[in-house]
């Protein structure tokens, strides 16, 4: 078990995640035509070509996912009960074809839970970086975690 129980989460704790994860143009169409989502930003080469940033750009949900899973290994894997929600979801910079995804992770805060002692809340902050040390996301997860010898 790679992750880490409630208790061995401090608030204040900095997990810095590798590898990094270089993003392919395979990678943003699947995604986005897996997820239903026919935004031509991603799909349509020809009219992201004309729009704004002159090229496809990589689903944020996507930018959302990678970073989320990089920080799997090091913090929930195996002691996590389940996600609670997201929050504060932001992407700063648009990610495109060939970049690759760095992330970091803090703990920001952590409680018991009042209704299942057996339990924990733990609220991280997931950034990630391009290649260029440029934030490309930010949010906040609360995830229910495991406890030391609780059910």
């Amino acid at each position: 078990m790679a992750g880490k129980l409630f208790e061995e989460l401090a608030v204040g704790q900095v997990f810095q995640h590798q590898p990094g994860r270089t993003v392919t143009e395979a990678d943003n169409v699947l995604f986005s035509c897996l997820t239903m989502n026919p935004q031509p930003l991603h799909v349509d080469f020809h009219a992201a070509a004309k729009a704004e940033f002159g090229k496809p750009l990589v689903n944020s949900l996507f930018t959302l996912g990678v970073a989320v899973g990089l920080s799997v290994g090091e913090t929930t894997l195996g002691t996590t009960v389940g996600n609670l929600g997201f929050e504060k979801v932001e992407f700063p910079k648009p990610v495109f074809h060939g970049d690759t995804i760095y992330a970091e992770t803090e703990v920001v805060e952590k409680r018991e839970s009042k209704s299942r002692p057996e339990w924990g809340i733990v609220t991280f902050e997931h950034r990630a970086k391009n290649q260029h040390g440029e934030l490309i996301m930010r949010c906040r997860r609360a995830a229910m975690m495991r406890r030391k010898g609780k059910a």
